[in-house]
């Protein structure tokens, strides 16, 4: 059974990682960009273990996402899986997929 999701949030423009994360060209580092796809995979009602049993698989991170921005997290869910996309401004922002152990 396959399961979808799409989840619109917005990165805080004074988050604390643009301060260094570059000077006068700030943008979300990657893994923060995962962090947010993996909150919104907990929010599903797949049985997804923690963060540490998860692995990411062909993450691609292809443009950037800049303070204040809009995200739409879409996921595609099914057993032990699942393929994401991170959209910022009608771009693909972040792909990949997410794969973990069914009990």
């Amino acid at each position: 059974m396959t399961t979808s999701r799409s989840v619109v949030r917005r990165i805080a423009a004074d988050h604390p990682s643009f301060a260094g994360h570059f000077p006068g060209q700030p943008l979300l580092p990657g893994v923060l960009l995962l962090a947010e796809v993996m909150e919104v995979l907990h929010g599903t009602d797949l049985p997804v273990p923690a963060g540490e049993a998860c692995e990411m698989r062909n993450v691609k991170f292809l443009c950037p996402v800049r303070p204040g921005d809009e995200i739409r997290v879409e996921l595609q869910c099914e057993a032990g899986r699942a393929r994401f996309e991170v959209h910022c401004h009608d771009k693909v922002a972040a792909s990949g997929q997410i794969a973990w152990s069914t009990p």
